[in-house]
């Protein structure tokens, strides 16, 4: 009677257990199944993570597409992985910067013909109000030759080489910020994401593209200083937990792009999002998948100053 007796409690403790785990495989495996592949209208989209390279999400991975300003995300990588960089060296500001803006009608930093900034506050310019005047500057600053023309397009030169040395098969630089004249500023979500994961390894990168506005004191031309009040683009921070950065872009041809990163528990991803109206939403909706997070719903974008740039 008594083995009788544990023989039936064995069999009830393996029908219960047996249930529970049918009951956490059902609870478990929708909502698996709902953040693995989210529906974004992005044209192009692609994240991944950064420490082992991992694909996370794919949508038209390797069509190319124009990227508008997040081209200056290689613009700023060329700068900082150029040997002996010294980031305290003193560009001055030219005229023909400021013309060139006007000319474009392009996203500014307000730089003023005649003062003085370091190289690292030309990347902050660069990258934060998206300032084509700042690339403009470390194009003519870091390229070679004896003309402004020609030390911009040694610049582009060193950013198709640098694409090269990536492995960024499918991307194309015929501009120094996205500004492209005859469409030939291309690249693909998978090449800028990985153009991401290289750039995220420079500290000073890191630093930059995760700040939400600085206040930048330069040498004026009148030798006086000058403070400059820049402002992030990338809506992402401060309203996605985790977001440290990286570059937004919108043109007419391109569409609204934003190349993104977040971190979270030790694990950081990094992805593109090319030519969609619900960039940040979408990005979002894409990471948290990755994080198994759903940060997404609840998102309320950071709100810029009126006077800040948009991107």
């Amino acid at each position: 009677m008594n083995n009788g007796t544990k023989g039936a409690r064995r069999a009830a403790t393996l029908l219960v257990t047996a249930g529970a785990v049918l009951a956490a495989s059902a609870l478990t495996t929708p909502a698996q199944a709902a953040t693995s592949t989210p529906s974004v209208k992005a044209k192009g989209a692609f994240l991944l993570n950064t420490a082992s390279g991992a694909t996370l999400y794919s949508k038209a991975a390797d069509t190319k597409r124009q990227m508008a300003s997040t081209t200056k995300m290689m613009t700023a990588t060329v700068v900082l992985d150029t040997k002996g960089l010294n980031l305290n060296r003193k560009v001055t500001v030219k005229k023909t910067y400021r013309d060139y803006v006007t000319k474009e009608g392009a996203s500014t930093a307000d730089l003023r013909t005649g003062d003085k900034l370091t190289v690292k506050q030309l990347l902050y310019a660069t990258m934060l109000p998206s300032g084509c005047d700042a690339a403009y500057a470390l194009a003519d600053a870091f390229g070679s030759g004896k003309t402004v023309a020609a030390r911009k397009s040694s610049f582009i030169g060193k950013m198709n080489a640098k694409a090269g040395s990536l492995g960024m098969k499918n991307t194309k630089y015929d501009s120094f910020d996205g500004i492209s004249s005859k469409g030939k500023n291309y690249t693909t979500p998978r090449d800028m994401s990985k153009l991401a994961r290289h750039a995220l390894k420079s500290s000073t990168f890191k630093t930059v593209v995760a700040t939400k506005s600085t206040k930048q004191k330069a040498t004026a031309s009148s030798g006086k200083s000058r403070t400059y009040t820049w402002y992030n683009t990338n809506k992402l921070l401060g309203s996605y937990k985790g977001a440290i950065g990286i570059k937004t872009g919108t043109g007419t041809a391109a569409g609204p792009c934003l190349v993104f990163a977040a971190s979270r528990g030790g694990k950081t991803v990094a992805g593109v999002i090319l030519n969609d109206a619900n960039r940040y939403q979408d990005a979002a909706k894409i990471m948290d998948a990755a994080f198994k997070s759903k940060s997404a719903k609840s998102m309320k974008l950071r709100v810029l100053p009126p006077t800040a740039q948009r991107d």
